[in-house]
């Protein structure tokens, strides 16, 4: 599996609350020429025909980047959410192999999600948390951007946990009797802590 996982190849997503893919100055992602662009929509039908009013909207960089922006996918599909468990954690870790600068974070979790924190361990053992959302909203979900890049020398390790309530506790739980693993329809579960990040040491 590609290290980006569900990242590699990954021009954009959206979801509710998110805010548009918005780069530093030098930095853009990158479509080959000839690519394809695949558009993925998550629905979950209602019995009722409705209308699609979905659009994309692309700006190019005015000037050649310096660094082409990457999305890493640190994700953990192997897991199960016992029936009415208000606490389930799951965790997922992914290293840099090579000189990077980290540029924003995106948890990611369905109807279950609880809470999802990003922590960094540096080459040198020292840990610093970078995101921590104690109260995950589904419903309002956001791409939380860095101030100023943050630079991961190689071997820098980023390690995710998140928490689900499987609970009747859960007012969005689409049934607390079930068991939950991965899936992309909503009443499944997801765990991916999005990263976007460029590589520093050769400008690609």
């Amino acid at each position: 599996m590609h290290e980006d996982s569900i990242g590699n190849g990954f021009l954009a997503a959206y979801a509710p609350g998110d805010m548009p893919a918005v780069f530093p100055p030098g930095t853009a992602k990158k479509v080959p020429k000839g690519a394809v662009l695949v558009f993925q929509m998550h629905y979950t039908p209602n019995g009722v025909e409705q209308d699609d009013r979905s659009s994309v909207g692309i700006i190019f960089a005015k000037e050649p980047p310096k660094f082409e922006a990457h999305t890493r996918s640190i994700d953990e599909r192997r897991f199960l959410i016992p029936p009415g468990d208000k606490n389930h954690e799951v965790k997922s870790t992914t290293t840099f192999k090579k000189d990077a600068e980290l540029l924003s974070l995106m948890p990611h979790m369905h109807l279950r999600g609880k809470d999802f924190e990003y922590n960094v361990v540096f080459p040198d053992g020292k840990k610093e948390t970078l995101l921590r959302v104690p109260r995950y909203d589904f419903n309002w979900q956001s791409n939380y951007r860095l101030e100023k890049p943050l630079r991961l020398p190689a071997g820098t390790r980023i390690e995710c946990t998140a928490h689900f309530d499987n609970s009747k506790d859960n007012p969005n739980n689409p049934n607390p009797k079930e068991a939950v693993r991965w899936g992309e329809q909503t009443w499944e579960e997801m765990m991916i802590g999005f990263v976007d990040y460029v590589y520093t040491g050769d400008g690609k």
